[in-house]
Parts: C-alpha cells; sequence; structure tokens
C-alpha cells in the first residue's frame, strides 16, 4: 500500500509539469493567432483594395464606332474608335439619348483634331479621354460622364 501511496503522488507532480509546460505553449498560439487576425482582418488591408466594388460602376451606354480622319499634315490618316460611356445614373442616361447627335459631333471634333502621333500613346490616348468627358459633360444637364471607355481603338496612316 505505500508503494501505491508513492506512485499516485508521482503521477501527480507528473502531471503539474505537463500544465506548466501546456501553459505557456497556448499563450504562445493565442498571441499569434490574435495578431495573424488583427494582420489580416484589420481596416489598413480593406483601404488597400483597388478594384471597384460593382455596385461602384455606373450606368454603361456604347456609344457606337467612330471612323475618323485625323489631323496629320504629311500623310493621310484615320482613327476608328469604339466608344463606351459610363454615366452617373439612369437620368444621364436618357439626358444623353435626347442629345446624341450633339454628343456623337463633338467626339467627331475632338478625336479629328488630334494628330496620329498623339493618339498612338498610351499618353495620349489618356489626354484624349479626359478631353472627351469635359466636353461631353459641358453639353449635359443632369449630372455627367463618369469615364470612357475605349472598346476599339485602331489609327492607320497611308
Amino acid at each position: 500500500m505505500a508503494e501505491e501511496a508513492k506512485e499516485a503522488k508521482e503521477e501527480k507532480r507528473g502531471g503539474s509539469k505537463k500544465i506548466l509546460f501546456l501553459v505557456p505553449v497556448l499563450i504562445v498560439l493565442l498571441a499569434g493567432g490574435g495578431g495573424a487576425y488583427l494582420f489580416l482582418f484589420s481596416k489598413k488591408g480593406k483601404k488597400e483594395e483597388t478594384a471597384p466594388l460593382p455596385s461602384q460602376v455606373g450606368v454603361m451606354m456604347d456609344l457606337g464606332t467612330f471612323t475618323v480622319n485625323l489631323a496629320d499634315r504629311d500623310v493621310d490618316a484615320y482613327a476608328r474608335v469604339s466608344i463606351t460611356l459610363e454615366l452617373s445614373n439612369e437620368k444621364v442616361r436618357q439626358e444623353v439619348d435626347r442629345r446624341l447627335p450633339i454628343i456623337k459631333d463633338a467626339v467627331i471634333d475632338v478625336i479629328s483634331s488630334k494628330a496620329s502621333s498623339f493618339v498612338r500613346t498610351p499618353e495620349g490616348r489618356e489626354n484624349l479621354r479626359l478631353e472627351l468627358i469635359k466636353r461631353i459633360n459641358t453639353i449635359l444637364f443632369e449630372g455627367g460622364v463618369r469615364n470612357i471607355y475605349f472598346t476599339e481603338f485602331v489609327v492607320q496612316t497611308t
């Protein structure tokens, strides 16, 4: 019986050593998990997202394809450009429909005033995009064009 009591005391001591070892391990694991949670789900990470949410995309309207002579003096050049407008709301779409001939005339006027060397560069196309947005927004009263997308852009010189 004395031996059984000794073995019981030794087993109790061994269990307390396990607890003393497991407590710091659990603390480290919980701290690491908490840090990982904060890192992955913090608000800073959400601010860095650059893709627009689907609810932020405006009303899309296909303006058509324009084939326009360019302003080159030494060569004959033309551009074939398909344009889609991103509008702020449905009211603006209705206004664009009412003023479509005026808007198309403005688009032709702006594109035909550019040289082929200008519209062939990314910077030139971006400047053309901004100029078209500004010009079309001066025609509209109900809001405006958020963005212009070139769905086709071909320049040819002869």
